[in-house]
């Protein structure tokens, strides 16, 4: 076998010692042996033969389940060669286990010559996809993983390496015994994740996206600190409560339960205006981000819309706006709803694809120091 598979799978087995799993060398061995008794071209059998050489125990699951969707997310298993009607599975055999390729975006289906079913999923439109399509979908968006960077805080914390010194702790063991050799003590900033406000638009137009979008709010509520999510159509709800279910099928229903204007009408100025007055105060505290979910189409006051968009605005540390249709390449910002809220949003981004949804978790990992101006 060429040296790029065991390459590949020797930063695999050091990933896993990171996050805890004791892998050996042997069993780093063991696991590249194993790729000529299977099928390379199967994801499932890559993942059942690295996982038995490797977990020995059931709380080793998830670290493992998340790295090998890491390592693997965005690249491909080519087929093994086969010549004279027979399957080379030989040392001797240049087969590349893993290659990267490029995922296109805005609903565009791969041309890449060879590229899997799992890739081209990736690409298409939610509104196109059948039952079985969605279904997959739904798996793919649960598995995302999530490193957002940790911001400093005003508040300071005692550190061995800080960058100031920390004079009240300095002061405070200078008295007794050692008093006679000052050991000064230092401090920094303490660090933590920027919360995270989801608003998803359930109106008629957007009930297909909104589906996939609330499988991704609980994605994010289970692998983030601090997650808030709504829900508007024509009022605001709250269903943080009902995302906190572990079963992404019973937090789903759940939140269809206590939804009641499911494929409604679309008042995004009122809908606003009850987070302004009820929530803003409560939870816009430590510069959180907002995702908001909407194609824009508003039946309400477009006045209205602005004056509130801009309010929430300067209470949060970014507005991110997510609409399906800017997925399109013809797309232009033309409805009133969408005029009103550009000039307050940092970014417009699609939301039609898994592809895209992937882009949202990119930015979110990115955002970091102060608030705009």
């Amino acid at each position: 076998m060429n040296p790029g598979p065991v390459q590949d799978i020797a930063s695999f087995a050091v990933a896993l010692r990171n996050r805890g799993l004791s892998v050996t060398p042997d069993q780093t061995s063991d696991m590249v042996s194993s790729l000529l008794l299977i099928d390379p071209a199967s994801r499932s059998q890559v993942y059942a033969a690295l996982r038995c050489l490797t977990i020995s125990d059931q709380a080793e699951r998830i670290p493992f389940d998340e790295e090998f969707n890491r390592f693997f997310e965005g690249l491909r298993m080519p087929e093994i060669v086969e010549q004279h009607g027979a399957t080379i599975q030989s040392e001797t055999t240049a087969v590349p286990l893993l290659e990267p390729v490029s995922t296109e975006r805005h609903g565009e289906t791969s041309e890449r010559v060879g590229a899997s079913a799992i890739e081209k999923l990736s690409s298409r439109d939610f509104g196109d996809l059948d039952d079985d399509d969605l279904l997959e979908a739904r798996r793919m968006v649960m598995s995302m993983l999530w490193e957002p960077t940790d911001v400093k805080t005003r508040r300071w914390r005692s550190a061995p390496h800080g960058r100031r010194p920390d004079m009240r702790r300095t002061l405070h063991s200078a008295v007794g015994p050692t008093g006679d050799l000052m050991i000064l003590q230092m401090r920094q900033r303490r660090k933590r994740q920027r919360p995270l406000i989801i608003i998803a638009d359930v109106s008629g137009s957007m009930e297909r996206y909104a589906d996939l979008f609330l499988v991704f709010a609980h994605a994010a509520y289970r692998r983030l600190r601090q997650v808030e999510a709504f829900t508007f159509s024509t009022h605001l709800t709250r269903i943080t409560d009902e995302l906190s279910r572990r079963d992404t099928k019973l937090a789903l229903a759940r939140v269809t339960e206590t939804v009641t204007d499911w494929s409604g009408g679309t008042q995004i100025g009122d809908a606003f205006a009850n987070w302004n007055k009820e929530w803003s105060r409560r939870m816009a505290r430590g510069g959180p981000v907002m995702l908001i979910l909407s194609d824009g189409w508003d039946c309400g006051d477009p006045e209205l819309l602005s004056a509130e968009m801009a309010r929430l605005s300067r209470s949060v540390h970014r507005v991110i706006w997510l609409n399906p249709l800017a997925a399109r390449e013809s797309y232009e910002p033309a409805t009133q709803g969408m005029r009103a809220v550009l000039p307050h949003v940092d970014h417009l981004l699609p939301a039609a694809s898994v592809n895209d949804l992937r882009g949202v978790v990119r930015l979110l990992e990115s955002i970091n120091g102060v608030r705009r101006d």
